[in-house]
């Protein structure tokens, strides 16, 4: 059976990224995007709906959203969604939590709401817009698509 799992995301940081290092010397990112959805409801009344998202980047990712990202900043994530498992200490129940495993990313907004930032260090080509982790190699430019770009 085949399986796809990708999430495109644009929100804005809840809180200030959490940078962490593993004994092996991987940088962790964890933060998580505020997402509006506005919609009218059947009567004409405008709402607003806010779901929040756990995210976790890894290695250059981590560094470069942990230096240039901050609360109330604006970012757009490309992933895939994992979920983690776990037994409670204190009661020995089960839990679990969804979450969305950075794969890109790309800063959104001007150079002053990007934390002052016009490159990302380390990433070849100096493009701070799209950071993959084939940034190894030359950084790809992207383009934001616009309305008419969308074929439905």
């Amino acid at each position: 059976m085949a399986t796809f799992n990708k999430v495109i995301l644009m929100g804005n940081l809840t809180r200030d990224p959490e940078v962490r290092t593993t004994p092996k010397g991987t940088a962790v990112c964890s933060f998580s995007l505020a997402l509006n959805r506005r919609y009218k409801t059947e009567s004409g009344e405008d709402k607003e709906e806010v779901t929040f998202v756990d995210v976790e980047a890894y290695g250059k990712q981590a560094e470069l959203i942990g230096k240039y990202v901050t609360k109330g900043r604006p970012l757009m994530i490309d992933g895939r969604l994992k979920l983690d498992s776990w037994s409670d200490k204190t009661s020995g129940e089960k839990r679990s939590r969804l979450k969305v495993v950075t794969e890109n990313f790309q800063f959104i907004g001007s150079r002053d709401e990007a934390g002052g930032a016009t490159r990302a260090e380390g990433v070849e080509g100096g493009d701070y817009n799209d950071v993959s982790p084939a940034s190894r190699g030359p950084a790809k430019k992207s383009t934001p698509a616009n309305d008419d770009d969308v074929p439905f």
